[in-house]
């Protein structure tokens, strides 16, 4: 593989590829601790920089593998975590804050399981309805002040709050979910964030690996695993989406790619604004991604995929429940 191309959310430089963790620790079944060490090791020896965690994962365990992985090589990494999702210790969730103290307190609590003094990319993972955006980031922006954060981000915002945000300290990325079979963020988000000179990073751009035609039936997942109660995955959604990832896996071999390699090269496409994070936990399949750069598509190859995948075209909800998205 050649050397990694690079790209920038706002002022920050990134892979152009990076590593969502998440997976790591919890939502898609067990994970080999092991094994999930040596993929952070491989991706930061194939030159990704962008790790993308959050305090809720596990819940707290992934900052602290994280952190783990990272140790005695800080400065190579662009290190991303999130607040925002309150969860207890043994995983109960008790809804979203992004008032000052809670953000405060959170961050120190994030750089103590990161074992850093520093956040590069600092997320709000959720908007919290019941907290003026201006609150929520004006903390933030005192974070950076302090030196504990380097930059400021957003998740899963609609273009009103990211442009009340950004007035009130510059954003830096928008991180939300973005694939062929996520299109939405080309209803005005990506619109609003290029106007503004924000980034995007784009997670689940696998569409939680259901574009890499590893999964046949719902009964392919641990019984643990998110995606056996995540709509798209379900009954008759499930046959339909998996109509439509047959139809990739067709255009996929006809370039010689995986069906999550032409995904992936979708999504790398459509601007060098935008970083995808795939999450995985086998060093294997992180090299495969990463070989989608390698990947050009033609006007014509974007055609034959928008044609099979047009906005909506995903069968369900991409949660059970969407209340806390886009607001």
């Amino acid at each position: 593989m050649g050397r990694m191309e690079t790209r920038r959310l706002g002022e920050l430089q990134t892979s152009a590829i990076g590593l969502g963790c998440m997976g790591m620790s919890e939502f898609y079944g067990r994970a080999d601790e092991g094994e999930a060490l040596a993929t952070i090791d491989r991706a930061i020896e194939l030159g990704i920089t962008l790790l993308d965690t959050a305090d809720i994962y596990g819940p707290f365990t992934n900052e602290r593998l994280v952190g783990r992985a990272i140790g005695g090589r800080r400065d190579q990494v662009v290190l991303a975590t999130k607040f925002g999702n309150v969860r207890t210790e043994t995983g109960e969730r008790l809804g979203i804050r992004g008032d000052r103290d809670y953000v405060l307190s959170a961050c120190e609590a994030s750089l103590g399981r990161l074992g850093t003094d520093h956040i590069d990319l600092y997320y709000q993972h959720r908007v919290d309805a019941d907290t003026p955006i201006e609150e929520t980031v004006g903390a933030m922006a005192e974070l950076v002040q302090q030196g504990k954060v380097r930059y400021l981000g957003l998740s899963e915002a609609s273009p009103e709050t990211i442009r009340r945000a950004h007035a009130v300290h510059p954003i830096t990325a928008l991180q939300s979910e973005y694939s062929l079979w996520t299109r939405d963020p080309e209803e005005g988000t990506l619109q609003t964030v290029r106007e503004l000179g924000i980034g995007f990073v784009a997670y689940a751009p696998l569409g939680r690996g259901f574009l890499c035609g590893r999964f046949r039936s719902p009964d392919d997942f641990d019984a643990d695993d998110f995606r056996r109660s995540s709509p798209r995955f379900q009954g008759a959604n499930f046959d339909r989406n998996l109509e439509l990832v047959e139809r990739v896996e067709e255009l996929a071999a006809e370039k010689g790619a995986t069906p999550g390699q032409l995904a992936l090269a979708w999504v790398l496409g459509r601007g060098y604004d935008i970083v995808p994070i795939p999450g995985t936990t086998h060093a294997e399949h992180l090299e495969e991604n990463v070989a989608a750069l390698e990947i050009e598509l033609t006007e014509d190859d974007f055609a034959a995929l928008e044609a099979v995948f047009p906005m909506g075209a995903a069968s369900g909800d991409r949660y059970s429940d969407m209340s806390s998205i886009g607001r």
